[in-house]
């Protein structure tokens, strides 16, 4: 996985592009697959 080396986010900015795979099964584009204003996403490194 590509490290960033840009800037932290700051309220008002866009959130970047992002895919991740889904605990059920296939993937997920943010912020494409999110819709409305708000959108709370919960990242879990899982078992290491």
């Amino acid at each position: 996985m590509p490290r960033m080396t840009d800037k932290m986010i700051d309220s008002g900015d866009p959130f970047p592009s992002l895919e991740v795979d889904r605990a059920g099964g296939g993937k997920i584009s943010l912020p494409g697959d999110l819709s409305g204003d708000w959108g709370v996403v919960l990242l879990y490194r899982g078992h290491w």
